[in-house]
């Protein structure tokens, strides 16, 4: 037998609300891991497109050092901006 969205709503709304709170979260836990597999498969792509663009010369890499030296005089700038 299967129950349509509407007649799986109405019969859960017979149950009693700690029941209810159960199925519930099992049902939401039930997404979040299709959900993960999904996230984690567009990351590996991500990840992989990446390491072949640095590997093809694409995109230049930037030493961390300057990332963060870069980073730290916007923060000082806008920290001078708000103080002015």
């Amino acid at each position: 037998m299967s129950l349509s969205a509407s007649e799986f709503y109405e019969a859960g709304m017979n149950l009693p609300p700690s029941v209810r709170k159960d199925v519930a979260l099992r049902l939401l836990e039930s997404l979040e891991v299709a959900d993960n597999d999904s996230i984690e498969e567009a990351w590996t792509a991500e990840i992989g497109s990446r390491i072949d663009d640095i590997i093809s010369g694409k995109v230049r890499t930037i030493p961390g050092e300057e990332v963060f030296a870069r980073a730290a005089e916007r923060r000082a700038a806008r920290q001078a901006a708000r103080q002015a």
